[in-house]
């Protein structure tokens, strides 16, 4: 009787990772062969970013819209500008003491009279996570709170492009007065724009606070604003038509958000065995086995680099050193995310 061979009992990558998915990374991480170089599961190197791709302007009903795709995060966000009249801002104030309008020293328009109002949406079927007829998840509500404090803390966008003014034509009677006594009327604000940023996840493997970012900076540099006058004789606020004469937006800047999760070995693991690594741009997979996440927001358009932000959840492995290290490869970054922003 012959001896035949039995069949090996073999899985596909993807069992081993649903099974065992922290052995499964650390394996990728920690090669047996001292000249192998660690590699993520998904062959990325720890340091290394997922490709992104920008489309502006798809939607043609929006002020300024863009999609971006991080890896297999899509994302996209449509601006939609309403006009809000000064008469009905709660809380505006000027100071006319000085000639001219001049806004009060420490107040922000942009800010106290909530003129960015951004929303995030994670549409069903972006991840297995999100089901039909459920509430808005806490995720996309703190990216939503993240999204709008960042808006304001870095002054993305300029007060002076969301203010409509004025100007009163000059109704003296020159012959009855001296040329001392000329006075030209000083402008008024009769409005402000309103900017609805509507942030909408197709699909969603992972980093999305990234990705949403860098959506909202696309679309609002994409943004065209119709030209809006105060109409005296209907006492309103009316807009041109014409294409041309609409004006976008100038931006203080172009901040990029970088994020990386700290990814830990088992406490068994050998001394001589390295005990963390620090990967950039995690996917799905590899938030689902980290503890430990830090976000940082540069922006390198001056000569030098400014950072705008930092963010860090769980964990006391980040140190100056990693930080360091950390804000060289967001300074890489912004400079390919921003090829993709001017091309």
């Amino acid at each position: 009787m012959e001896n035949t061979a039995q069949p090996t009992l073999s899985f596909p990558r993807e069992t081993f990772a649903k099974l065992s998915p922290h052995p499964y990374l650390l394996a990728h991480l920690q090669p047996n062969a001292p000249s192998t170089p660690a590699r993520r599961a998904n062959a990325r190197l720890p340091t290394q970013f997922r490709q992104a791709h920008f489309n502006n302007g798809s939607l043609t009903h929006a002020e300024g819209s863009a999609v971006v795709r991080i890896g297999d995060t899509t994302v996209v966000c449509g601006v939609r500008g309403e006009i809000l009249h000064a008469s009905n801002a709660a809380g505006f104030r000027m100071d006319k003491a000085t000639t001219g309008p001049s806004i009060s020293k420490g107040y922000s328009e942009v800010k106290e009279l909530d003129l960015l109002v951004p929303n995030i949406e994670l549409a069903t079927g972006c991840s297995p996570a999100f089901l039909p007829g459920q509430p808005p998840s806490t995720l996309a509500q703190s990216l939503s709170t993240r999204i709008y404090s960042l808006l304001h803390s870095s002054n993305l966008v300029n007060g002076d492009d969301l203010r409509i003014w004025y100007q009163p034509p000059d109704l003296s009677d020159e012959n009855m007065m001296d040329d001392d006594a000329k006075e030209t009327p000083e402008p008024e604000i009769k409005g402000f724009w309103t900017l609805y940023i509507d942030i909408l996840f197709i699909s969603l493997d992972g980093n999305p606070f990234d990705a949403a970012w860098a959506a909202v900076v696309s679309a609002l540099k994409n943004v065209r604003l119709p030209k809006a006058y105060w109409d005296p004789d209907r006492e309103m606020i009316l807009c041109e038509d014409a294409a041309k004469e609409s004006k976008g937006l100038q931006l203080n800047g172009r901040p990029v958000a970088v994020t990386a999760v700290v990814f830990r070995a088992k406490e068994k693991a050998l001394s001589n065995d390295k005990k963390h690594w620090i990967l950039v741009d995690p996917d799905t997979f590899e938030e689902g086995l980290c503890r430990e996440s830090i976000t940082v927001v540069v922006d390198c358009g001056s000569k030098q680099t400014k950072l705008l932000g930092i963010s860090k959840a769980g964990g006391m492995i980040v140190g100056m050193e990693e930080m360091n290290s950390l804000v060289s490869l967001a300074e890489k970054r912004w400079l390919e995310l921003n090829t993709l922003l001017n091309g």
